[in-house]
């Protein structure tokens, strides 16, 4: 009897904690949330209301034909497979760099590799701005200038990619490497059937981060891309800001519409971030 009566306010303290942290859960939701949902209703509403001097959350009336019109003003469709070509291609470029030096890093001996590694993580301190006139020198010798060679490999090794990926193979044990030795494997066969089929929370994390980071790429795109029929849709949305007056729907639409393969890859690849970001320790 005593243990229920002094049980009784620990449980009633533990539901009290639970209840604030749910409510303090969903207040952060709420206001992740809420950039979004103001995107969805700007995208939806009339001219009228976005340029009228009352503030309103809601729109008046409900204007689809936002995302068609200003689909139709632009070749954002030119635009939208050059962003999806150029993303899917680093991608497969950037995380099997990252994975073959990671491997290289966590699991093979030789001389000089702790200054190597020193070396690839320094380069994080570097600013991108300051990388992109070598970059552009070296992409207009090459006579890569206005082609996606240029976009995409200049940053096809992310030294991000390369630390991450070095710091989960190193949870891997040797003796799996030892035992696949002994049973006559080599270096690659290794790593193709050993390493790699450990590894998808690491490669889930990789494809998510590299595909949002050259998705949402403006600066060097720009640079380096010369025709407007090679741009990008983050290039292609300034297109929607004039000098003297913004079509804010239409840009809206637009963002929403390029927000959505970002949203795909995440939904895709999402069961593994969690365990992935946990293994690696990133935070």
């Amino acid at each position: 009897m005593s243990t229920l009566t002094t049980g009784r306010p620990g449980i009633r303290r533990r539901r009290g904690r639970d209840a604030g942290r749910l409510g303090l859960l969903v207040v952060l939701a709420v206001v992740m949330a809420f950039p979004l949902l103001w995107m969805l209703l700007t995208a939806v509403s009339p001219d009228r209301d976005l340029n009228s001097a009352d503030l309103r959350f809601w729109p008046s009336v409900l204007r689809l034909d936002n995302f068609s019109r200003a689909w139709n003003s632009l070749p954002f469709s030119t635009w939208l497979v050059n962003s999806v070509a150029i993303a899917l291609v680093a991608v497969v470029i950037t995380v099997a760099i990252n994975l073959v030096a990671g491997f290289v890093l966590a699991k093979m001996r030789f001389t000089g590799r702790s200054v190597l590694l020193l070396v690839i993580v320094s380069t994080l301190m570097i600013p991108v701005q300051v990388l992109m006139i070598p970059q552009f020198r070296i992409v207009a010798e090459l006579g890569w200038v206005n082609t996606y060679w240029a976009v995409i490999i200049p940053r096809a090794a992310e030294a991000f990619g390369i630390f991450l990926s070095r710091q989960f193979m190193l949870a891997i044990p040797d003796e799996l490497i030892d035992a696949a030795r002994v049973d006559g494997a080599g270096t690659l066969r290794i790593l193709r059937s050993v390493i790699l089929p450990l590894c998808k929370p690491l490669i889930a994390v990789l494809v998510i981060f590299t595909f949002m980071y050259r998705w949402n790429e403006f600066a060097w795109p720009l640079i380096v891309l010369k025709d407007q029929g090679l741009y990008t849709l983050p290039i292609g949305l300034t297109f929607l800001q004039g000098q003297y007056t913004t079509d804010y729907s239409g840009l809206m639409a637009m963002a929403l519409v390029s927000a959505l393969p970002m949203l795909v890859v995440f939904l895709v690849f999402q069961r593994y971030l969690v365990e992935g970001i946990s293994t690696t320790g990133l935070k």
